[in-house]
């Protein structure tokens, strides 16, 4: 079969080299030879570790998707937008087989771009998409698939998992840390979608649909990032017994789908709070099966090509599956919900000036709005003029912190925005 690779940064240089030098490996497990018949990106000039073919370089990438010999295109472009939609969306109605490693993509138009693959009868396979070499989605798609799944969530960013290791570990600010990963590669010049949460949103809203048959939710899902953590929260959370994480988290209860990406605090003897670095984590807890876990690394070229390659050796044993493991005539529009009603224990942590009668008003501000304090370290000092409140709760409606936070930003002795973090119990 015939293959073309959009795309030669470094996860497509990569896999390119990965092809060339295990094309009798991948022939041994599949009894197809899969050939590199064209590929295209930015500049055919650019410095590369492997030596380019003129013959093989396609100046215009689209041609790729009307032209007859070609049986797969494989997209490494990037983005939800451009180019990389393009392709693709062309590639599937033009009969191609087509494999991505792009979550922003496969979040935003997977559902219209599985109902083209399965109307033409084409394979639209995305493992690379999420958790890098992690086989999540394969897990699911045919591991799991006897299995009715309640909740699936886990440690989805290996880059703001490295931050706040960094952090816990070396005793860096936020600032120092995200430079120290910049430095080492774990982040981009332009960290961003790490950071605010924007990538464990699209990759969980994939997850969402794979685990519950449903189409994918854009709209009901919360998104937090880690911007606001600093070593104040990483020592209390230790003092606490807990870790401070990114998770993502997807359920559903009775009927009703949540999607939430938040920093949580995970207990320290957890399974979670103990995935460090750039390791991913994730964990789907089912019927009959139980809990099962998968841990690996998230990003980068090697995992990302193992992911690439189990797609592409799926496409060359000859079955066409549903994307989105069913047809989409019987997936469903399930109801998601915000988590506004969903009970949390939280730690709120409070930067005040140090008067008489602030402890007894912030404590005011709580019960209004029905939360009760479980644990409460008294003013530890951040000054001799302020002192910072940190209080656990008990469990309370999400709503209720909103709007305690709302009111706590008003008050004239704080001095700081107020910080709430959820605490999980997974």
């Amino acid at each position: 079969m015939n293959i073309v690779i959009v795309g030669l940064g470094n996860i497509g240089s990569y896999f390119y080299n990965y092809l060339k030098k295990n094309k009798n490996n991948i022939f041994n497990k599949t009894n197809t030879n899969p050939n590199i018949l064209f590929v295209s990106a930015k500049s055919f000039g650019k410095k590369r570790n492997f030596p380019l073919s003129k013959k093989m370089w396609l100046k215009n990438h689209l041609s790729a998707t009307k032209n007859k010999n070609v049986d797969i295109i494989v997209e490494l472009i990037g983005g939800a937008e451009g180019p990389a939609k393009r392709l693709v969306f062309e590639a599937l109605k033009n009969k191609k087989h087509v494999i991505t490693a792009n979550k922003a993509l496969v979040a935003k138009y997977g559902d219209q771009l599985s109902m083209i693959a399965e109307k033409n009868k084409v394979n639209f396979e995305f493992e690379g998409a999420v958790c890098g070499g992690i086989p999540i989605i394969r897990t699911i798609k045919e591991g799991l698939i006897a299995n009715n799944i309640n909740k699936i969530y886990g440690i989805l960013n290996g880059t703001s998992n490295y931050i706040l290791s960094s952090m816990d570990r070396d005793k860096l600010e936020y600032k120092d840390s995200l430079s120290k990963a910049q430095k080492l590669g774990y982040a981009e010049s332009n960290p961003e979608a790490d950071i605010n949460g924007d990538d464990v949103a699209s990759k969980l809203k994939i997850l969402t649909a794979l685990a519950f048959n449903s189409f994918i939710n854009n709209k009901s899902i919360l998104v937090e990032g880690i911007k606001d953590i600093d070593q104040v929260d990483i020592n209390n959370s230790n003092k606490l017994g807990y870790k401070i994480k990114l998770v993502g988290v997807a359920e559903l209860i009775k009927n009703k789908i949540t999607q939430r990406v938040h920093p949580a605090f995970i207990k320290e003897k957890s399974y979670i709070a103990k995935i460090d670095g750039v390791l991913n984590a994730v964990i789907v807890e089912s019927n009959p099966v139980g809990k099962t876990v998968l841990q690996g690394e998230g990003a980068g070229p090697g995992p990302t090509t193992s992911s690439l390659v189990s797609d592409l050796c799926s496409v060359l044993r000859g079955n066409v599956k549903f994307p989105f493991v069913l047809s989409a005539k019987k997936r469903k529009f399930a109801a998601f919900e915000s988590i506004n009603n969903k009970n949390f224990s939280t730690y709120l942590r409070v930067d005040v000036k140090d008067h008489h009668g602030v402890l007894s008003d912030v404590t005011n501000v709580l019960a209004k709005n029905k939360v009760s304090v479980k644990r409460l370290i008294q003013n530890p000092t951040i000054s001799k003029k302020n002192a910072s409140i940190v209080i656990i709760t008990h469990e309370a409606k999400s709503s209720s912190y909103t709007k305690v936070l709302f009111m706590l930003k008003k008050k004239k002795y704080v001095i700081n925005t107020p910080k709430m973090i959820r605490i999980e119990n997974i």
